[in-house]
């Protein structure tokens, strides 16, 4: 019986294979999926390291933010104290929510899924493996150098929101700001890597057998955190670059007086802001679901209405970003949507709470460490959820807004919803990575200490709130009625920081990093992450056939260790995964792993060099730093898309798959849809900028260039994307291994110049028509349009020249050739881009 894509399932019935397997397997294994030693760990790719490197600098800065946090509370101990001036508990404040947003909890839960989710999954390795280790980098190198900004008295001081015009090179001249704009903006494009890492890895690289339906809760929950991400990240990456530009050539998007609006910002911001909070809450519940099952010891009640609430809570918290503006002045129509968006973003939340709530009472727990995080958190979490329901409220929003019910709030949901998850995890999962259990005795204390830490710091600041106790003030008069309330919440951080330091102790004692011979699966779990791994993940690729594969089949252990499954070998003697069909995990081809690398970290560390470059204007550093980090870039890619002679490969038991392929099926295809969603979603919220700064000042719209210079605009551009599509189609039509010539590149080329043409047109029209990016907000969006089409164009530009140079060395192969199919479209989309672009700033324009 074949599926709908061709794959004999009267096949699956030849495993697990009890054969005999040829000497040697396992030791060429591990020969090539060997790892460097000592400084040679820079260049490693493999997830087991980059993954434990990315939570152990996950957790560091959880530590250094909960320092700055503790330095606050000493501060507000007591009215009137000294012990930090106000620039830098301002500083302090900013840094603690920047840290614990920015640098702890997104990175924290993609640094999980980097670790678990090929385990989980059964692959090799996630699809982009040096992608993976250029995101940790990039976020290892950017977020210390930001974080180290505070020693130097240059961090930003305008909270982690950032709002203009308090930001703006009026009120803050300094480069404080800058450090916060470029930063983040930096960091964020880490986070964006991880995400499509992670989107087509969860899609392409599950186990045989392991449909949608099959996938462990934490892989469901990931792919849409990081759908999440490639929608919500771009604006901030947007305002970021807005502001940063504002600053730095007073293009006035944010400034009332001349045609900006503050609340742009806002808008912008927010659109990513509310939604983070469930791109940080939702991996943390794809935890949850897990824990719970094996912590009761069943299955877990409501899998398919989690997957829904799952998907709901992404789909409907993009709709809630103006939560967090009611105080503004919004229109009663538009606060009475968001107040309803934002009761009925609790509805799919509660569905998971219940389904573990479920779970719990239908087993039978075991009281372990893992075990009281798990319920800890179900109880931190629905407070601080309830309080959230308040919140949603207009009128009683109006009272508390910028009070300390809103940090009570904030801190129940963020900690019950992701910290005590990660310390479950932590717990769970360890004996993954260690060859020692943690402390189940000291996990008791160390649950407690913050337990109980958490409520005495946090529940007062409900009543603090309430008596009008305003946030971000670095004191307060005595006789107020904040005086105890304030000693107690103090008192009760020290509590919690006490249980995290005897975390650290017992991390000390017992926890001691390996690949093999780890403490294995302590608690019981039912998933394919404990099966019998390696640096290569398992010895064999196994057919899954339910939920939970280790209890439903107590042997299937043995028979993976035997290579009883697909790819029991290396088919190419080079390192390999398996890539399936996203829906029903059916075996597709085998794809080629790149090995260690210095390359990925030589781009980050130029790509942050670059960045903070731009910081403190050294324009000249920062343009050698970028181009060194493209060629870098370029450099790892060069092997990625290398000719190989062998076509198919045997998975096991006969069965014969192609090695590479290109178009719809390729797990490249997937990877640059992704990449282009990112750039849509920045061109798109660019639009609605510009649509948003035309309805609030029309005054200063000016009448657009003519007609004919638009028109000849758009033909160019359609004449790009044309040959953009034809460079693929030539090289289709060649004979097999045959030298495609350089047709594909010149039209490639040709494509690209017609774009750069088409924007230096577009500028010049602009200008004869009176356009000003520092005299009208008109100006300085249509400006910024156009910086954002150059900067694809520039991209385009480079992909064309890294084709044409492959091209030359007879590496652009017909009929199929990964490069080339990749440069075409991207450069299709930039042309569709340019055309959006036009379309708006020209045709809908005043005047």
């Amino acid at each position: 019986m074949k599926s709908e894509t061709g794959f004999d399932h009267d096949l699956y019935r030849l495993f697990p294979t009890h054969h005999p397997r040829p000497e040697g397997e396992v030791e060429e294994l591990e020969k090539i999926w060997a790892n460097p030693k000592g400084w040679g760990l820079l260049t490693v790719v493999n997830n087991n390291y980059v993954g434990f490197f990315y939570v152990a600098t996950a957790f560091l800065f959880f530590l250094l933010a909960g320092i700055l946090a503790l330095g606050m509370r000493v501060q507000l101990a007591a009215p009137l104290l000294e012990v930090l001036p106000q620039d830098t508990y301002n500083q302090f404040f900013t840094m603690h929510g920047t840290v614990m947003m920015f640098l702890f909890a997104v990175p924290m839960v993609e640094a999980l899924g980097v670790m678990l989710l090929p385990q989980m999954l059964a692959a090799r390795d996630l699809p982009f493996p040096r992608l993976s280790a250029f995101a940790f980098w990039a976020y290892f190198v950017g977020g210390l150098s930001f974080f180290a900004s505070l020693f130097v008295g240059l961090a930003p001081e305008g909270g982690w929101f950032m709002y203009p015009p308090l930001t703006s090179i009026a009120f803050s001249p300094e480069i404080n700001a800058d450090f916060w704009l470029l930063g983040i903006g930096f960091i964020e494009i880490s986070a964006i890597a991880g995400a499509i890492e992670i989107i087509v890895g969860v899609l392409r690289t599950r186990a045989p057998g392991m449909t949608l339906d099959r996938m462990p809760m934490f892989a469901w929950a990931m792919l849409v955190f990081a759908v999440m991400i490639i929608v919500a990240f771009p604006s901030v990456i947007l305002c970021t670059l807005l502001l940063e530009m504002e600053r730095a050539f007073n293009w006035p998007f944010f400034d009332p007086t001349r045609g900006g609006d503050p609340l742009l910002w806002q808008h912008l911001f927010w659109f990513f802001g509310h939604p983070e909070v469930y791109i940080i809450f939702l991996p943390a519940a794809g935890l949850m679901s897990m824990m719970v099952a094996t912590v009761a010891r069943t299955p877990l009640v409501g899998y398919r209405l989690n997957v829904l609430a799952l998907v709901a809570t992404g789909f409907i918290s993009f709709g809630v970003w103006a939560h967090h503006m009611f105080s503004t002045g919004m229109p009663r129509v538009s606060t009475g949507y968001f107040s309803a968006a934002s009761m009925a973003v609790s509805l799919p939340a509660g569905i998971q709470v219940f389904c573990w709530i479920a779970t719990l009472a239908a087993g039978k727990i075991r009281w372990s460490t893992p075990a009281l995080f798990v319920v800890g958190s179900i109880v931190v979490f629905t407070m601080g959820g309830l309080t959230g329901v308040m919140v949603g409220m207009v009128p009683f929003d109006w009272q508390v807004h910028d009070s300390y019910f809103i940090v009570a709030h904030l801190h129940y949901v963020l900690i019950g919803g992701m910290v005590f998850p990660m310390f479950a995890a932590f717990y769970y999962w360890n004996g993954m990575t260690s060859k020692n259990a943690l402390s189940e005795r000291l996990g008791r204390w160390i649950f407690w200490l913050m337990f109980t830490g958490l409520h005495i710091t946090f529940l007062p600041m409900h009543l603090t709130g309430f008596m009008g106790m305003p946030r971000r003030v670095y004191t307060y008069l005595p006789g107020r009625g904040f005086d105890t309330l304030n000693l107690i919440s103090t008192v009760g951080a020290f509590v919690l920081a006490t249980g995290v330091l005897l975390f650290l102790i017992d991390l000390a004692r017992r926890f001691r990093f390996t690949t093999d011979e780890d403490a294995g699966n302590v608690y019981g779990g039912g998933t394919l992450e404990w099966l019998p791994t390696g640096m290569y993940s398992t010895r064999s690729i196994p057919l899954v056939r339910s939920r939970q594969p280790l209890w439903d089949d107590p042997d299937i252990g043995d028979d993976v260790a035997e290579g009883r499954y697909f790819l029991p070998n290396s088919a190419t003697g080079l390192r390999e995964t398996l890539i399936t069909s996203p829906i029903n995990a059916e075996p597709q081809y085998l794809q080629l792993m790149p090995g260690p690398s210095a390359w990925p970290f030589a781009a980050a560390v130029f790509t942050a060099s670059f960045f903070l470059s731009l910081t403190v204007q050294g324009y000249l550093f920062a343009s050698l730093s970028g181009v060194i980090a493209v060629f870098c870039t370029l450099r790892w890619l060069w092997e990625t898309d290398r000719p190989i002679d062998q076509k198919t490969a045997d998975i096991g038991a006969g069965i014969t798959v192609p090695i590479a392929i290109t178009g719809p099926s390729s797990h490249g295809w997937w990877a640059l849809n992704t990449l282009m969603v990112v750039m849509g979603m920045i061109g798109l919220m660019a639009v609605f900028g510009y649509f948003y700064l035309f309805g609030i000042h029309p005054e200063v719209w000016i009448a657009p260039p003519p007609l004919w210079q638009t028109i000849a605009i758009m033909a160019l551009l359609a004449l790009a994307l044309l040959a953009a599509w034809g460079s693929r189609k030539t090289l289709a039509l060649h004979e097999p291994g045959s030298f495609a010539g350089q047709r594909p590149w010149l039209l490639a080329a040709i494509a690209s110049l017609l774009l750069a043409g088409a924007l230096y047109w577009d500028v010049t029209g602009w200008q004869a028509a009176g356009l000003d990016p520092v005299a009208t907000g008109h100006g300085a969006i249509v400006s910024a349009l156009m910086a954002l089409q150059g900067q694809t164009v520039v991209t385009a530009l480079i992909m064309a020249g890294y084709l044409g140079y492959r091209s030359g060395r007879g590496l652009v192969l017909a009929p199929t050739n990964v490069t080339l199919d990749i440069v075409a479209r991207f450069i299709g989309y930039v042309a569709l881009q340019g055309l959006a672009f036009a379309c708006v700033t020209r045709l809908f324009a005043g005047g």
